[in-house]
């Protein structure tokens, strides 16, 4: 149900699929969207055979027997293997390294699945030979059918049983889930088991039972309130100054039942991103707090995670380093590409003297102050320039100083060529 970017007839991952020419792919999205299903629906439509596992229990052992498994099925059979690792972000780097071999052979085709951009959380081999696409959160109208089905479901879901959805309980299902399928499908499930039948023996799910099951986190992550929406009102309240603001977004995200190391990794990019070297320290208390969650889990992990957001949104704010890598790595990405200057080059093998590598490089420690003047750059380019807020104001006159004894120069205005 849902997803129609991705399923729709004129989309690239259906005409992959029913053509069968695709080999590894990453799916990412918040829970019950439908992840799983659509793996399903994949390993069904291409006569696969279908092999889940979970990262978070399976190991190096699991993955290897799965492979081995796989291989005797294509030399017995001929039928392929799609394996699906759910919360694949979970993995290590070794658990994700060891899959590289066999996606590369075409041993298995890997489904992975993650609530969390595959491109920060997936290690960029594996990534980088997978086709990834983000599924949405599902709209209430594609709830209100999995919810419908799922009552009239005789084999699957409820139909078996006399269950009947008041008008008032079927909207607040739908409303409460948040775009996820399966809160709705446990809520229901959970209410058939309590609730009371009526005269006739057919039982009667009413608002006031899913209240109960849904409790705080039906009200968390509410229609029209997806998992990303929250997320990027947290950032932007760090951003902004606002720790008041930041810590309920985070507070919001932890009671609705967020990786809490997904939290800890905005505030880390946060620091490095918005404050920078306005205050150094914004990364280290950042990096911290992302350790101490690792160790001491939740709910005591709530209070580094805190702590951080706290620091991050009340430190001075500067994106200079940030703007300073943008434009560098925009640069090269358009063609300007620098040779390395023969004085810069590596001069620690056999022929390097001979072919030029390192003459006249100065040794920056045998120069007045430890700085020389000195080309690092065969151009004149500058892509840092400090703000004026907290310690990079300070950092900012000590460069002044340094350009004009590294490069003889410094910059008139930010991208500006020559000073």
């Amino acid at each position: 149900m849902g997803q129609a970017h991705l399923v729709g007839p004129a989309s690239l991952l259906r005409r992959a699929v029913e053509t069968e020419r695709f080999s590894s792919l990453i799916f990412y999205g918040p829970p019950g969207s439908g992840k799983t299903a659509l793996a399903g629906v994949i390993a069904n439509t291409v006569g696969a055979a279908f092999v889940p596992l979970n990262a978070v229990t399976a190991g190096v052992a699991d993955l290897r027997a799965a492979i081995r498994d796989a291989n005797l099925r294509w030399r017995t059979s001929g039928r392929r293997t799609i394996l699906f690792i759910d919360e694949i972000h979970r993995f290590n780097r070794a658990q994700q390294d060891a899959l590289l071999p066999d996606v590369e052979r075409g041993t298995v085709i890997l489904i992975g699945a993650s609530t969390q951009n595959p491109f920060f959380a997936v290690i960029p081999a594996l990534a980088s030979r997978s086709l990834v696409y983000e599924l949405r959160p599902l709209g209430d109208e594609e709830i209100e059918a999995i919810v419908d089905r799922a009552l009239a479901d005789r084999e699957r879901g409820l139909g078996a049983i006399a269950v009947r959805l008041t008008p008032e309980a079927r909207g607040f299902v739908v409303r409460s889930s948040g775009g996820d399928a399966r809160r709705a499908l446990n809520a229901l499930e959970m209410a058939t088991a309590v609730a009371s039948p009526d005269s006739e023996g057919t039982l009667v799910i009413d608002r006031a039972v899913l209240e109960e099951i849904f409790q705080k986190k039906a009200l968390v992550y509410g229609s029209g309130d997806p998992h990303y929406d929250t997320a990027s009102a947290f950032i932007k309240s760090l951003r902004g100054s606002d720790p008041d603001a930041a810590i309920y977004w985070m507070a919001k995200m932890i009671v609705g039942g967020e990786d809490p190391l997904f939290v800890a990794r905005r505030l880390v990019i946060s620091a490095a991103e918005d404050v920078g070297n306005a205050d150094p320290r914004a990364l280290q208390v950042a990096v911290a707090a992302f350790h101490a969650v690792k160790e001491i889990g939740m709910p005591e992990g709530r209070i580094p995670l805190a702590q951080a957001a706290a620091y991050i949104a009340c430190a001075p704010k500067s994106n200079a380093a940030y703007s300073a890598i943008d434009a560098a790595v925009s640069e090269i990405e358009t063609g300007r590409v620098l040779a390395v200057p023969p004085h810069l080059r590596d001069a620690s093998y056999r022929s390097a003297t001979r072919l030029g590598a390192g003459k006249g490089y100065v040794y920056p420690h045998d120069a007045p102050g430890h700085v020389a003047r000195q080309d690092y750059l065969p151009e004149s380019r500058f892509y840092y320039f400090p703000s004026d807020q907290g310690e990079e104001e300070e950092i900012g006159k000590r460069l002044k100083h340094l350009r004009r004894i590294v490069r003889g120069e410094a910059p008139r205005d930010p991208g500006g060529e020559e000073g």
